[in-house]
């Protein structure tokens, strides 16, 4: 399957192991959603359980934290990350404290999935990287997975969970699993690859990193598109590395991380979102706390640059093979 086809799955078998889950957005019905990851659902499920919403990001939460708050499971999609600000209050202030500010009497499960990152020249309101954004907020799970296994599994588990999961689906791996070896759009794309996805009604933990590769000689901590962009990378720089995919960054698996760069003494970490106050440096920041005393070299990052998202040169903005074989290479010499 692709991602697409993954995810559209995993929203068949919730709705038919479960009568509570509905799935709503804009142009999720009918159509099938922008980038048809919705498609078939209203005609299989009828329109009461897969339906669409006015433009209004702020009223499709909104109605599904009412929603979660009497017993249903909403599925909401957000066309784009980057219309999500609308919506930010409610998501901050309503979805992630319900649980708490009830004192447990309601819960609050529902996921907001949206499109995330660049690299279809969608241009700056369509290619923003909020992770960080929601990774601050207490009471959020932030999930993005890389691959259409982990796709279908994880939004299987976000779906399950009580509280309400925010479910990032970067684009560019959207149809298909990203090489990685380029530095230019277009040949960069592997045109017709699938990959394999458990039938059925199979979760995959949230919480629980991936080992993407095995390596000896550096830890390389990516999520999305950018576990790929560093698999091409540790081959054009010929270094053993190791590449935790994390899939999940809220909960953070910190056992696997911290196994990892104990083993390595060496970490490159990689995001596609701009430098500055970029998950990247939690991510520095914990690692450093842990494994201080195991490192051979510090701690690198490469991201996006501290800049408004570039329509005219994202593919200039993008952390690229090049830029982290030069990270790698650096942080060997080191």
């Amino acid at each position: 399957m692709t991602m697409i086809e993954a995810i559209r799955e995993a929203h068949d078998v919730a709705m038919t192991r479960d009568e509570r889950v509905v799935v709503f957005g804009e142009d999720v019905g009918f159509f099938g959603g922008v980038f048809r990851c919705t498609a078939g659902l209203q005609k299989k499920h009828g329109r009461a359980r897969c339906f669409d919403t006015p433009i209004n990001e702020s009223g499709i939460v909104g109605t599904a934290i009412g929603m979660a708050a009497y017993g249903l499971k909403p599925v909401v999609e957000i066309q784009f990350a980057d219309y999500v600000y609308p919506a930010y209050d409610q998501i901050v202030s309503e979805a992630a404290r319900l649980r708490h500010r009830s004192n447990g009497d309601f819960t609050c499960p529902i996921v907001v999935r949206m499109p995330t990152g660049g690299g279809i020249f969608g241009g700056q309101t369509h290619s923003q990287s909020p992770e960080a954004l929601f990774t601050h907020v207490a009471g959020l799970k932030v999930v993005v997975p890389s691959n259409p296994a982990d796709a279908k599994g994880l939004l299987l588990a976000a779906i399950d969970d009580p509280d309400p999961v925010i479910f990032l689906e970067p684009k560019r791996l959207y149809n298909g699993p990203f090489d990685g070896q380029h530095d230019q759009p277009i040949v960069g794309w592997k045109k017709h690859p699938l990959g394999e996805v458990p039938e059925g009604d199979v979760p995959v933990p949230l919480g629980v990193a991936a080992r993407f590769r095995e390596g000896q000689e550096v830890t390389v901590l990516a999520y999305g598109t950018m576990v790929y962009v560093a698999e091409a990378a540790a081959e054009r720089a010929g270094v053993d590395a190791e590449i935790i995919d994390l899939r999940t960054l809220v909960p953070l698996d910190l056992e696997t991380i911290e196994t990892s760069v104990q083993k390595t003494g060496r970490c490159v970490i990689l995001h596609e979102a701009t430098r500055t106050s970029g998950f990247g440096a939690e991510l520095m920041s914990v690692v450093q706390e842990t494994c201080f005393y195991h490192f051979e070299a510090p701690i690198i990052r490469v991201t996006g640059w501290d800049t408004p998202y570039p329509h005219a040169q994202e593919w200039e903005y993008f952390p690229g093979p090049a830029r982290v074989a030069e990270a790698l290479r650096k942080v060997m010499e080191d």
